[in-house]
């Protein structure tokens, strides 16, 4: 299957096509945000986002930067050729519980060395993610993690038949 054709940049956007394989960790300075149930879960100017071809941005939070109070451990693993093993975490906040909704590298590879215990989280189920107070798309298909903002254009991984991508 032949990828698809990148949809046009237009000033000041990026697109996924010109991300890397394997993908590039990079710092950012975004103002990142995670909201269920009223309450800011993860918050942080100092995350990692990873970059790679056809995905949109996945964004990692410190862990000083986000409430453990409301974190509770998976049993669920994945396994990323990249980053390495992730485990998995729910989010309690009342009686709401998101299953599996956040994910971390306690023992990355070394080229991810830098994301030891950050935090990412899929944006579908809670109430809001935000990148410079804009609230992000999910990236589609509920795989990936990735978020979308207005100055990413893709086609993105995820959609129905980018399995092949």
């Amino acid at each position: 299957m032949r990828p698809p054709t990148p949809a046009p940049c237009g000033p000041n956007q990026e697109s996924v096509w010109d991300y890397p394989r394997p993908p590039r960790l990079e710092p950012t300075t975004k103002h990142l945000r995670v909201i269920v149930n009223e309450v800011v879960v993860a918050e942080t100017r100092r995350g990692f986002r990873t970059l790679e071809t056809s995905h949109p941005p996945v964004y990692y939070f410190p862990p000083d930067d986000v409430n453990h109070e409301f974190i509770e451990s998976s049993m669920r693993r994945s396994f990323c050729e990249w980053k390495g093993q992730a485990v998995y975490h729910h989010l309690r906040i009342g009686n709401r519980r998101l299953v599996d909704v956040a994910w971390s590298y306690p023992r990355p590879s070394r080229e991810f060395a830098a994301l030891v215990d950050y935090l990412a989280f899929y944006a579908e189920p809670t109430d809001g993610c935000y990148v410079d107070g804009e609230r992000v798309t999910p990236q589609p298909g509920g795989f990936y993690g990735g978020w979308i903002t207005t100055d990413i254009v893709g086609p993105f991984k995820g959609l129905p038949g980018s399995q092949g991508w």
